[in-house]
């Protein structure tokens, strides 16, 4: 309900009364209280949501019929890769949730983790990569093969991104003392949200690799036949 007035409020207000001139003599000009690092992620996430949004529309829309669509699944890197990203989600999590508690303690031992992690991502992936191409399975093999390395060149080229402000605020996290920890809130929550939408976007790429296989596609054609 606070949304829709903070949206539409301004329509029945009435400026060129005294009362209201008053009030928005006052007004700090913010729609929304976010900060200025929130505001970056979210339109990160309006344009990479547009891009995934391409490639995922493209792998439903262009299966080759011949193609194992079960094939990536049952490489056992990709399960291994998606946990670690479950528990990076959750490290980053547990970060945001301890600077609101006031709970500073382990806050540059998850930060570590996190990066940690992410880099542990990225590795596999790569090896992941190496095993496609050594099974014979290529870029230009056919659009099974081609939208995944797209899609996973993308994701980790986010991360990537991710990785190099994680960087500069965990050097800075080092360097500060607990108490100082609340200086890095903003930042630390912005790239908690980034990593949370990285993991989602991850979550729906492989799902739609886990439903729409071949036993799905075969269902759907007996249901139009």
């Amino acid at each position: 309900m606070s949304i829709i007035k903070k949206l539409f409020g301004t329509l029945i207000e009435k400026p060129w009364e005294e009362n209201q001139a008053a009030i928005d003599n006052t007004h700090t000009g913010q729609t929304f209280d976010i900060s200025n690092q929130m505001s970056a992620v979210i339109i990160i996430f309006g344009v990479s949501t547009a891009i995934f949004s391409l490639i995922f529309t493209g792998y439903l829309y262009s299966l080759p019929p011949e193609q194992d669509t079960t094939f990536i699944l049952k490489t056992t890197l990709v399960w291994i890769n998606t946990l670690v990203l479950i528990f990076v989600t959750f490290f980053f999590n547990k970060i945001s949730s301890d600077l609101k508690k006031n709970i500073t303690n382990n806050i540059k031992k998850n930060l570590i983790y996190v990066g940690g992690l992410s880099y542990l991502f990225l590795f596999l992936q790569i090896i992941l990569w190496y095993q496609l191409m050594k099974s014979g399975n290529f870029v230009d093999t056919n659009t099974y093969f081609s939208s995944f390395y797209i899609f996973t060149a993308l994701h980790g080229i986010h991360l990537l991104g991710g990785l190099f402000f994680w960087g500069k605020v965990c050097s800075r996290i080092l360097r500060l003392k607990e108490k100082d920890y609340a200086n890095e809130e903003k930042n630390i929550n912005a790239l908690s949200l980034y990593w949370l939408f990285l993991f989602i976007v991850w979550i729906v790429f492989f799902s739609i690799m886990f439903i729409y296989n071949d036993s799905v596609i075969a269902w759907c054609k007996s249901l139009i036949a």
